[in-house]
């Protein structure tokens, strides 16, 4: 266990700070004031947009620090409508071109959602469009996607949804196809995230960390799944959710509670202000002596 103090926190959102309500734990925004009275950082990873990602900033007071969306393809600091790019990591369009050709001819009931910046665009609202946009409080631009990879600068993330055993298809016939510089993994059975290869949280705690000029040991990751897992082995403390896969719980440093019983408001509260507290009192200790 990471004996030295935590200076920065780096959270997943869904399946993590959220509740299977999709609401926002209320004992962690008790908590989050406590946090910045001591100048440590929390900072939200996770695989939506900016869009999708701002209103839960918003609602923790988070607005000031950086966003790691698209799993941190692109890293954020500011509102949606104004906003600085600290990183990013844009798919190559020649490989998403040729994605958009293939999932379109060989896998049709497929949905496919493209993200670029800000902005979310899909060609139609079928149900699984629509399931995306009743959890992320979001609505996709409509327009033609082959337009959209030939107009925006970066594309940052696709994704793919439709019937678990399709994707799973999907998945497996995309492992064996020829894309050098892009990488996809299930975030959910019938969830499949589309980025760059360089693109991971793991990537992205290291620079955030290095933004807050703060060694990976006085780190701590939060997260509920196999995505999140590199960030939580790379971080001094990685934290898993209760309701995190046995695999994933297995391979963390420490397990905390669930998401519906303020697993993550838990950790800060054992792990860091209670360490704070600790390490304050040794250095009076020490002063004192």
């Amino acid at each position: 266990m990471n004996k030295r103090p935590i200076r920065l926190v780096i959270s997943d959102i869904d399946g993590t700070i959220l509740n299977d309500q999709h609401q926002v734990d209320y004992q962690l925004k008790t908590q989050l004031p406590l946090l910045q009275e001591k100048g440590i950082p929390f900072v939200l990873a996770s695989a939506r947009s900016p869009l999708g990602m701002e209103p839960i900033a918003q609602q923790l007071g988070l607005i000031d620090n950086p966003l790691a969306c698209y799993n941190g393809a692109l890293v954020i600091k500011g509102n949606s409508q104004n906003y600085d790019v600290l990183m990013e990591h844009g798919l190559d369009k020649k490989e998403v071109q040729y994605l958009l050709e293939l999932v379109q001819e060989k896998f049709p009931a497929v949905a496919i959602n493209l993200y670029s910046g800000k902005d979310w665009f899909a060609e139609q609202i079928d149900k699984w469009v629509q399931e995306e946009a009743d959890i992320t409080g979001e609505n996709p631009i409509l327009q033609s996607l082959v337009s959209v990879v030939e107009d925006r600068a970066s594309i940052h993330k696709l994704l793919l949804i439709g019937e678990a055993a399709t994707i799973q298809n999907l998945h497996d016939y995309l492992q064996n196809t020829n894309f050098p510089k892009t990488a996809f993994y299930l975030s959910k059975e019938n969830y499949l995230e589309v980025t760059a290869k360089q693109v991971s949280k793991e990537n992205a705690l290291q620079e955030i960390a290095h933004f807050y000029h703060i060694p990976l040991q006085q780190v701590m990751a939060i997260g509920d799944n196999f995505n999140d897992l590199p960030m939580l082995k790379l971080a001094g403390l990685g934290v898993a959710m209760g309701n995190a896969p046995k695999a994933v719980k297995e391979q963390a440093a420490a397990v905390t509670h669930t998401n519906n019983n303020h697993g993550v408001a838990q950790a800060i509260e054992q792990y860091v202000l209670d360490q704070q507290l600790s390490f304050q009192n040794t250095i009076e200790k020490l002063t004192d002596s």
